[in-house]
């Protein structure tokens, strides 16, 4: 496997919608597998091709909630409900982060590692990860949806003053 240069913004690249996959074969699996080694070796929860400058619709997310990985082929959201406002950052905008909207309920339609169309259904900080995947497969940015923006230092100390 390969660790890939993650792009950082303004990368035109970010803002740019990505191409369907228009069949599974060994490059794809190797590109997801890819994705997931660079997601994990940059400390993320999720990862989309064109952060690595691959327009394609692919995208792989673990939130480490022992689920497993999920690799993302053309997803599409088919429904989504019960929006709640949450954290969102992401690593080609590193120190970055921002409170958005998200549904915390999502049906989602994809294509699965061998190429079948499934559906899946997803709540709460996975459905939000894969919210946040799809939007940069659609050249969509969490900063332009961001309620509120704010750098790492303010989210340490509000943290800090919580605690205190």
């Amino acid at each position: 496997m390969a660790i890939y240069d993650i792009v950082k913004f303004p990368n035109p690249v970010l803002t740019t919608p990505a191409n369907p996959v228009k069949s599974v074969t060994p490059n794809v699996l190797k590109v997801l597998d890819n994705l997931a080694e660079t997601m994990k070796y940059a400390n993320g929860i999720g990862l989309a091709a064109p952060q690595v400058n691959i327009l394609r619709r692919l995208a792989v997310v673990d939130v480490e909630d022992g689920r497993g990985r999920l690799d993302l082929i053309n997803p599409v959201i088919v429904e989504g409900r019960d929006e709640a406002i949450g954290p969102d950052g992401c690593l080609s905008i590193p120190g970055l982060f921002g409170d958005t909207m998200r549904y915390r309920y999502i049906r989602v339609r994809m294509l699965d590692r061998s190429g079948q169309e499934v559906e899946i259904e997803e709540t709460d900080f996975r459905a939000r990860a894969i919210q946040h995947e799809i939007d940069h497969l659609d050249g969509i940015l969490f900063t332009s949806k961001a309620i509120r923006l704010y750098r790492e230092e303010e989210m340490r100390r509000e943290a800090n003053q919580k605690k205190g």
